[in-house]
C-alpha cells in the first residue's frame, strides 16, 4: 500500500479542519472507489439482471 502524502489545514486553535493531497493520489482514490461501487452494484443485482463486462462498462461510462 502506498503512503498518501498529505498536508493538514488547521484553524486558529490548531484543530485539523481539512486535508490536502496531491491530485494524482486523489485520482487513484477516486478510481478505486468508483470501481468498488460498480462491483457492489453488479453484485447486488438479481442473477437474471446481472450485466456482462461489456454492458457494465457501457453503463459505467454514463
Amino acid at each position: 500500500m502506498e503512503v498518501i502524502k498529505k498536508k493538514y489545514i488547521v484553524d486558529e486553535n490548531q484543530n485539523k479542519i481539512a486535508v490536502q493531497i496531491d491530485i494524482e493520489d486523489f485520482k487513484k482514490i477516486e478510481e478505486i472507489l468508483e470501481d468498488y461501487a460498480l462491483g457492489q452494484l453488479i453484485g447486488e443485482n438479481n442473477p437474471v439482471e446481472t450485466l456482462n463486462l461489456q454492458e457494465a462498462k457501457k453503463l459505467y461510462k454514463k
